[in-house]
């Protein structure tokens, strides 16, 4: 297997190391699970507590790597922002799915922080922050069965004031909220998550929208399995669904207004999901730098004819551009006060698409081979693939980038 070489930055012997170790995980715990379980090695719901994918989130909860987003003052890992970036695509390079699994689970603490109030600090983050052997899974519920990329619309009209109901809505009772309906089955973590970050309705008003987190054992709340994926097949997802669910007021998050709460956590999603589906881009350049090697053709390795070199160079090219544009936002979103979302939805849009072709381009150079089952360059293509519709379809999320910049 051939190792990419980054340019030496001179990176602090933090990074280094997290480097080094977070890619030994990768190679040698992360992509061995995602492959077995991609290949069907695991019935779909997977539980945490005696599943191959439980087995590599609870090394992944040993080692830290959840709270790659949290600050340090709240029990994160005290990386410096680079170094977040380099974890991430170490993580995304073993193994998308789970990588952004991981960066699921730690958003709804996220998310608490941003709230600010000490008593939901210690009640959410403090657990999470000291957990070790994934018993405190998050999840983001934010779109639904009638729902989707229209909630990655932020500052439009059609986000501000739609004309379709919310199918997760809240009524006030007293000191509590009831809350009823469902999110759809694609939440990521959704059927194994312990809470859930979720966006809720509050009747009686089609505009009025607020966040809750929700711990997942609260009577009333059921899930439903996802059916089979096309690729990320070892990330866990499901729908969330409540029945007269009472919750306290508390549990309403505050933070500076829905819109703008909403805003930020985004950036922080489509900044992390850049670095790691960076890490996925470079795995499928390796693979076909490898094979190029090891593949004769016409007499001689296929590296040595030169269009296969120009293909080569230009997924190389892809994926330093894919680095440069993910570090900088990840960078400048990690430190800033206000996340830029429309450096996170171009970092996000731009880093998934060319992912996606520098997988098609390295099937393209194993031919016939790459397209067999069980072949991880064939897993790299469907796992990019879903990438540009993660996190809101890629065409969506230019509008919401489009109507940041002409704010």
């Amino acid at each position: 297997m051939e190792t990419y070489r980054e340019l030496n930055l001179g990176l602090p012997a933090q990074c280094e190391s997290i480097r080094s170790e977070a890619h030994h995980f990768a190679m040698e715990v992360m992509r061995p699970a995602a492959m077995a379980i991609d290949r069907g090695a695991e019935a779909y719901p997977f539980s945490v507590a005696d599943s191959r994918l439980g087995q590599v989130l609870k090394a992944s909860y040993g080692l830290g790597y959840h709270l790659a987003l949290i600050p340090e003052r709240h029990g994160g890992l005290g990386l410096p922002s680079i170094g977040v970036h380099i974890l991430l695509e170490e993580l995304g390079w073993g193994s998308a799915g789970i990588g952004l699994s991981l960066v699921a689970s730690s958003l709804p603490a996220t998310a608490v922080i941003a709230d600010g109030r000490p008593e939901l600090i210690a009640q959410f983050v403090k657990p999470f922050a000291e957990n070790r052997d994934a018993s405190w899974i998050g999840c983001w519920a934010l779109s639904e069965p009638r729902h989707g990329s229209d909630h990655f619309l932020v500052g439009s009209e059609e986000f501000r004031y739609p004309t379709t109901r919310a199918q997760l809505v809240a009524r006030a009772d007293g000191n509590e909220y009831v809350i009823e309906g469902q999110k759809a089955s694609w939440v990521t973590n959704g059927g194994i998550a312990t809470h859930a970050l979720c966006s809720v309705a509050i009747e009686p008003s089609k505009a009025a929208h607020c966040f809750f987190l929700i711990p997942l054992t609260t009577p009333g709340i059921s899930r439903e399995e996802a059916s089979g994926k096309l690729g990320q097949r070892e990330m866990n997802q499901g729908a969330l669904v409540f029945d007269n669910v009472r919750v306290p007021r508390a549990w309403a998050l505050k933070g500076e207004g829905f819109e703008q709460e909403v805003a930020r956590l985004l950036a922080i999603a489509h900044s992390s999901m850049a670095a790691v589906i960076c890490g996925t881009a470079r795995a499928a350049y390796e693979e076909a730098l490898t094979h190029s090697k090891r593949r004769w053709q016409g007499g001689k390795r296929i590296c040595e004819h030169q269009l296969v070199q120009e293909r080569l160079f230009k997924m190389f090219s892809e994926v330093e551009a894919c680095r440069a544009l993910s570090r900088a936002t990840l960078v400048h979103n990690w430190e800033a006060a206000m996340p830029s979302l429309e450096n996170a939805i171009a970092a996000k849009t731009y880093c998934t698409r060319t992912a996606f072709e520098v997988a098609d381009q390295a099937m393209q150079l194993f031919g016939a081979d790459g397209f067999t089952p069980g072949n991880l360059i064939e897993k790299l293509f469907r796992d990019t693939r879903v990438s540009t519709i993660q996190q809101g379809a890629n065409e969506v999320l230019g509008l919401a980038g489009a109507h940041r910049i002409l704010e």
